[in-house]
């Protein structure tokens, strides 16, 4: 097996680049199709890569998608995580909408991969990102990541309850 990374964003979105997030998503959450939340996911997808300075990088075993981190600059003022920590010297923000991959490729490295290469060339000072508060190993993946858990927040009236989790870039 070999993985190769693919970037996209910045340069353009190729056709069918949602479709495949919202594939490759549907693998990760088929045990939960039935969940309101988890069936939302083609709106977020959408909205997410329509947003100025959308990044994306996606790992393929060959031609195959099997995983994806992708983000987006946050709006100056409009930072989710700032009522959790003291206002930085510079407060811009990526977030890091999501982090995926199929249940057949997981334990690979391939999460972290993409996440890194997603970050690698960003000019931000901070990364941001939620992790659902009861899902406590992949709060723990992300603190091994150098992320640190500043508060909770629960950003929609049916989303989960998650952990506000950030990182220095810089």
């Amino acid at each position: 097996m070999t993985i190769a990374l693919r970037r996209c964003g910045a340069g353009g979105i190729p056709a069918g680049h949602t479709q495949v997030l919202i594939e490759v998503h549907a693998d990760a959450y088929r045990d939960q199709a039935d969940d309101p939340f988890v069936q939302r996911f083609p709106w977020f997808a959408e909205h997410w890569t329509s947003r100025p300075g959308y990044s994306c990088v996606i790992a393929y075993d060959s031609d195959t998608p099997v995983g994806y981190s992708y983000g987006a600059p946050l709006e100056d003022g409009r930072e989710w995580w700032r009522p959790h920590m003291p206002p930085p010297a510079d407060p811009s923000t990526f977030a890091v909408s999501e982090v995926m991959v199929r249940p057949d490729w997981r334990k690979l490295g391939i999460a972290e991969r993409t996440h890194e290469a997603l970050l690698a060339e960003r000019d931000e000072a901070l990364a941001v990102l939620y992790v659902d508060v009861t899902h406590p190993r992949v709060q723990a993946m992300y603190e091994r990541w150098a992320y640190r858990k500043v508060g909770e927040h629960r950003p929609f009236e049916d989303a989960p309850l998650y952990a506000v989790l950030v990182r220095a870039l810089r």
